[in-house]
């Protein structure tokens, strides 16, 4: 029987800031943005983040989580082997692929050990079979399907936790005010609503950025000479 309030609590856990994933540690490019002067303030910042989760790594995430919900929710495995290739070719650069895949491998394992599943150890098999980790939407959309959390809830928490987890680097970076920072996040709700809405029903033939800069801004992150994230 579903129970909903199970599942909320379910989610809070699992994209919790203290959930063990390490998403403290990554900025998604924003380091090197905030170095080079392209994000400087609250607006900025603001603008910088509408861009990732409207047209880059939000947009794709959410398309890839709900395909992988989809292919765990059929056990169509063939399906879900085809999302986790998808899901780490499409990292526009070594850091971006660093910063998904270490934090889905670091979402299954704690997944796994805590709440233990018989579809989530099947698809460590078929990860390990195509050699091949997880990225963090899809690790977090074959676990929420395995535990029978709806797709479109599963969906909005992981984009709001995308967001905040930005905003918390750009606070820490910029710096910024933590009232500042809450208002760049309540000045994000509708785009956090808006992505969720317009990937409904897209697939894997619908991935697409077109956030280029960030890209180029995670790449000069590589061999920036002072930096506290790792991405």
């Amino acid at each position: 029987m579903p129970d909903p309030d199970g599942d909320l609590a379910r989610l809070l856990t699992w994209l919790s800031p203290a959930f063990p994933v390490g998403g403290f540690s990554y900025s998604h490019g924003l380091e090197y943005a905030v170095e080079a002067g392209l994000v400087h303030d609250r607006e900025t910042l603001r603008g910088w983040i509408a861009s990732v989760l409207a047209l880059g790594s939000g947009r794709t995430d959410a398309i890839l989580l709900g395909a992988a919900w989809r292919a765990e929710q059929a056990e169509d495995d063939a399906v879900l082997a085809e999302v986790v290739a998808w899901g780490e070719a499409f990292r526009g650069t070594a850091e971006l692929a660093l910063e998904s895949g270490a934090q889905g491998g670091a979402f299954l394992a704690a997944v796994r050990a805590v709440w233990p599943h018989p579809r989530l150890e099947a698809f460590a098999r078929l990860l390990e079979a195509e050699h091949r980790a997880p990225t963090y939407p899809v690790a977090v959309g074959v676990a929420c399907a395995a535990s029978g959390i709806d797709e479109r809830s599963a969906l909005r928490a992981y984009v709001h936790a995308f967001c905040a987890n930005l905003i918390s680097a750009g606070v820490r970076l910029i710096p910024l005010g933590q009232t500042d920072g809450l208002r760049v996040l309540a000045a994000l709700e509708d785009t956090v609503r808006g992505v969720c809405a317009n990937i409904s029903g897209l697939g894997l033939s619908d991935l697409g950025t077109a956030t280029w800069m960030v890209d180029l801004c995670s790449a000069r992150h590589e061999t920036q000479y002072t930096r506290l994230f790792r991405s």
